[in-house]
């Protein structure tokens, strides 16, 4: 379908003045104060992981239940177009299996009972190459991206419209999970994109373009925006483009994981001081007054690039306090859906990540990337979550900007409340006033409750906020009909039992003095377990003081009030499963559902009840107690887990069940690397006289629609020749007239990249990457003079980093890579040198179907598919990269293989390991860089003298845990004399009891001659 300027708003049906977006659809409503789902006011606590992430999808339901375990309710999820159209017309999405089939996504997190937020883009930033725009597009026209431009709507319509259709068939109105799409992402920070009619604002035509691409496609949910601006674009009511639901998106403890004084000293607990949020709510009530406050996307980590720090430095940035301050100062402003990017990363495998980004994407996420839990930060934000799905009043709570020095605290503590409707629960969010603080503040605050003004604590003594903590304090709390007056401890959740019980689980910090009051009229309060538990009555009140120690304290209050007050780091250990519900509710979250709440250790995944009979499905990682702490049945038995039955005894003090599980890992082999036995292959023959590049591209182009013109006589950029991912090649050939003397190349492949040079065989020198180079001019000198009148060849071997994201202009993204010019001293005319280029094989009609069209490049091993499983390499050079290497400049292409046999029921992820984990941007001993592939998947791009990443996590169903893996890595030597592995490990990371479901394998095509491969 071709568009012009003339017929575009009649191809939009929109007119200027109707704005909005109009979801079709009664499942997913809401109003000022937040969503509901299915008629019932919902908190969507969201968390941020992407499919394409995880290459494995029988592991998605692994993430899913360990999201659904923090108490979440929501997922959202991009899905990345470079990926799924990388040849042009062709989208590779759809059902029938393999790692693009979004139906198995879908299915996943209804089983886990997780509803979704797509977000298909066409462009979607998230750390991927181009934004996740293919290279055939930034190629295809001269036009402006995600713009009015007929050049570039053209180019969405076949991906849209199938996306668009695939998710159609997933929403909540066909039964499925998605509950709401976001069109385009980020859009708000576009660069250059106004328009005339709306000076200095967002080009809505273009916004309101998708969005009719969408609803064409059948998405009848709402539309949310994230507006990372926050300045009101696109909300409901704002004309053309405006969407459902207006969400803003925010990263305050910004990108740098090293610190602020990073050159003298990484400290990542330096946190930043500006872009803290203190007034949201009076800025979503100025901008979007009829939607619930909604972040469509708030920092859960943060991501480094090629000589940064690891991803666990971005962990410690945006770590558990990080939680406790700023998340809690966003439900102050009363957020009700709040999606945390990101709660699992992943690997940016395959080359789909750009070019400021390393192989990992754990992100500092709760839940890292081999899926093990950061277990206080994934607790951390358990508690939370836990907490706001059981106070349906925070949903209608009317938040106040919060002042400093207000309701009785010192001018250092900011409290901002949520009051409840009615005299209903209010809710009082107390921080230090300067939220970096790391002081320990005492104070106590003056508080309305149902039995009049108190100044809390009652009992003398004073609460307190140590360190970069912060408070949720309630007062009047509904505690499913039981007044909980007010409490300083914080509420991690209560459930219902049998016969009108109720039994809650609050928490506080170590050494924390907390205070509760309950009416008197519930009968007297007395301690059944530990001690330490003051108990007085004031008035109609009963009030409990208590210091916060390891010990647990339970408290039974007459016949229907069950309290375990304890240590935040106890808390961690509690779980709250929802019962499964009729359908169409099943596993999704709903108000009305029963709740089982036990005492366990790493995860509890599910609760089923059986009779008298709990089943228990999770994982352990040591001898774990487990304990029943509430049921909405009191003649529970008998405890399963993971299918066996567990030895219990019923605790006298309540008559609860507890038992033990016993943890006796496996011994698991793994085969040591180093041992096996290698075999080699020279992957750069392009610098032999013998070798034949007949069949390589051309380089013939004389235009371009790149928006940086050639300086060069023809065209040398790779995107223009339809090679847009991992390593190029260039061969150069001429006639020397003997006057030749230097060669000066300038090279683009982005942060990081790195090159080597040849005249013929003969190395003439090498860039082996830096951390802030994207371009970089070289001068190489011939070694010898040149014979006139004989051909001598050029060989440029570059590794191209990938594409750039959004940038300082719209089209920045379209930055060429390749040889941006040269000069060969002693020819006037620079077109005596003709230039043959090749990529991945086949370029944007590559090879693999399988794994997807950016998982090769140019080395020749990799044109030869022998990085598949089963290459033809009997006849192959014995030879390790760890005992032998390279003694010259080169790349070098080693392959083994080995067979893994782990037992089932056990989770057991594991990394490989370059050089034994050492840091090897703080001391490059060598510079060379490596690719592993792990069945045919490339897991890992290692560059020893940048770094930082050393090792790579490779997913169960990549890794063949009960048969045959064949593993290949290239070693590119960048010094005169070569380079070899100081080491190369497979190492497990964790041995879990577990009760995840055994993935299958991704697809693993083996090794077939290749059709046309040179």
């Amino acid at each position: 379908m071709r568009f012009s300027s003339s017929l575009l708003l009649s191809a939009l049906g929109w007119c200027l003045c109707c704005g909005g977006s109009n979801s079709r659809q009664d499942l997913v409503t809401w109003d000022e104060h937040s969503f509901f789902v299915r008629g019932e006011r919902l908190m969507i606590f969201s968390g941020e992981f992407h499919p394409f992430r995880l290459p494995v999808p029988g592991l998605w339901l692994d993430v899913f239940q360990k999201i659904k375990s923090m108490g979440f309710t929501g997922v959202s999820f991009y899905t990345d177009w470079a990926l799924l159209e990388g040849n042009p017309g062709h989208v590779v999405i759809g059902s029938g299996g393999g790692i693009w089939d979004l139906e198995e996504f879908f299915s996943a997190a209804t089983e886990a009972g997780i509803y979704l937020i797509a977000r298909p883009g066409p462009y979607i930033n998230a750390e991927v190459s181009a934004g996740g725009i293919p290279g055939w597009v930034l190629r295809s026209s001269n036009a402006t991206l995600r713009s009015l431009d007929p050049g570039y709507l053209e180019t969405t319509q076949n991906y849209v419209p199938t996306i668009g259709k695939i998710i159609s068939k997933a929403q909540i109105t066909k039964g499925g999970p998605v509950i709401l799409l976001q069109p385009e992402n980020e859009y708000t920070s576009w660069p250059g994109l106004g328009v005339s009619t709306f000076p200095g604002e967002m080009n809505r035509e273009y916004m309101a373009f998708v969005e009719r691409q969408f609803r064409d496609a059948g998405i009848q949910v709402p539309f949310i925006v994230n507006d990372n601006l926050v300045e009101g674009y696109f909300a409901p009511g704002s004309g053309l483009g405006a969407v459902d639901i207006y969400g803003i998106d925010s990263y305050p403890m910004r990108y740098d994981c090293r610190g602020p004084n990073h050159w003298l000293c990484a400290d990542p607990y330096v946190w930043p001081t500006y872009r803290f949020p203190y007034t949201w709510q009076a800025t979503h009530q100025k901008e979007s007054p009829t939607t619930p406050f909604s972040i469509a996307e708030f920092q859960g980590g943060s991501g480094e690039g090629w000589g940064g720090v690891v991803e666990e430095m971005c962990a410690d940035l945006v770590n558990m306090e990080t939680a406790r301050v700023v998340y809690k100062n966003n439900y102050s402003f009363g957020v009700k859906l709040f999606n945390i990017y990101m709660t699992y990363g992943g690997t940016n495998w395959g080359n789909l990540g750009y070019m400021n980004g390393y192989t990992s994407y754990d992100y500092g996420a709760a839940i890292s990337e081999d899926r093990s839990l950061r277990r206080e930060k994934y607790s951390e934000q358990k508690l939370q979550a836990n907490f706001l799905k059981v106070s349906p009043a925070y949903l209608t709570a009317t938040s106040v900007v919060g002042m400093n020095g207000t309701y009785g605290a010192p001018e250092t503590i900011a409290v901002t409340p949520l009051l409840g409707d009615n005299n209903g629960t209010n809710f009082y969010v107390v921080r230090h006033a300067d939220f970096t603080s790391l002081n320990t503040t005492q104070y106590t605050l003056d508080l309305s409750t149902s039995i009049g003004s108190v100044t809390i604590p009652q009992l003398g003594g004073s609460l307190a906020l140590s360190g970069r903590d912060s408070k949720i304090h309630v007062t009047d709390y509904d505690l499913g009909g039981i007044n909980l007056i007010y409490s300083s401890a914080e509420i991690l959740t209560w459930a219902r039992g049998e016969d009108r019980k109720r039994t809650a689980v609050l928490y506080g910090g170590e050494e924390e003095l907390h205070e509760i009051a309950l009416p008197a009229s519930l009968g007297q309060p007395s301690v059944i377990e530990g001690s330490g538990v003051a108990i007085r009555q004031r008035g109609s009140a009963w009030v409990l003081q208590w210091r916060v120690t390891p010990e647990r304290k339970i408290v039974q209050i007459g016949p229907l009030l069950e309290l375990y007050l304890v240590w935040r780091n106890e808390a961690y250990n509690y779980w709250v499963m929802e019962l499964t519900a009729p359908s169409p509710v099943a596993n999704f979250t709903s108000p009305s559902k029963d709740l089982v709440v036990v005492k366990a250790g790493y995860l509890i995944r599910s609760a089923e009840i059986e009779g008298d009979k709990l089943k228990l499905t999770g994982d352990v990682n040591q001898t774990t107690v487990v304990e029943l702490i509430s049921s909405p049945k009191d003649n529970i038995r008998s405890l399963t887990f993971n299918g066996e039955l567990v030895k219990t005894t019923t605790l006298a003090c309540n008559g609860k069940v507890i038992g033990e599980i016993e943890y006796k890992p496996p011994s698991v082999e793994i085969p040591r690397l180093s041992s096996l036995t290698w075999r080699y292959l020279d992957s750069v023959p392009e610098i032999k006289s013998t070798y034949n590049d007949a069949s390589w591209t051309e380089c013939n182009k004389t235009i371009t629609n790149n928006p940086t013109p050639f300086k060069t006589p023809r065209d040398l950029y790779a995107l223009d020749y339809g090679f847009h991912t991992g390593s190029l090649i260039y061969r150069g050939r001429f006639l020397a007239n003997a006057q030749e003397s230097t060669l000066s190349l300038n090279i683009s492949g982005g942060t990081g990249f790195a090159n080597i040079v040849w005249l013929n065989d003969v190395f003439l020198g090498s860039f082996p990457g830096s951390s802030t180079a994207q371009v970089l001019a070289q001068n190489f000198t011939f070694p010898h003079p040149l014979t006139s009148g004989k051909e001598y060849i050029l060989t440029v071997l570059i590794d191209n980093m990938g594409q750039d994201e959004e940038g300082p202009g719209t089209d920045a993204i379209k930055f060429p890579h390749g040889i941006l010019n040269y000069s060969l001293a002693g020819h006037d005319d620079q077109s005596d040198v003709t230039w043959k280029m090749t990529g991945n094989l086949g370029g944007e009609q590559y090879r693999d179907l399988a794994r997807g069209p950016l998982n090769e490049g140019a080395l020749y091993a990799e044109r030869q598919g022998y990085h598949y499983p089963q290459p033809p390499a009997s006849n192959w050079t014995v030879s390790s990269p760890v005992e032998d290497g390279l003694a010259a400049p080169g790349v070098g292409f080693y392959t083994t293989s080995f067979r893994l046999d782990i037992p089932s029921g056990w989770d057991v992820p594991m990394s490989f390991v370059f050089n034994n984990g050492s840091d090897a941007a703080k001391s490059p001993s060598q510079n060379y860089r490596c690719l592993i592939f792990v069945n045919g998947y490339q897991f890992g791009k290692y560059i020893n003298n940048l770094g930082p990443q050393t090792t790579y996590p490779v997913p169960e169903g990549i890794l063949n845990y009960n048969g045959d893996n064949f593993i290949a890595v290239t070693l590119w030597a960048m010094d005169t004399d070569g380079a070899k592995l100081a080491g190369l490990d497979l190492v497990p990371t964790a041995v879990i009891k577990s009760g995840y479901s055994r993935p299958a394998l991704a697809p693993q095509p083996t090794w077939t001659l290749r059709d046309g491969a040179y």
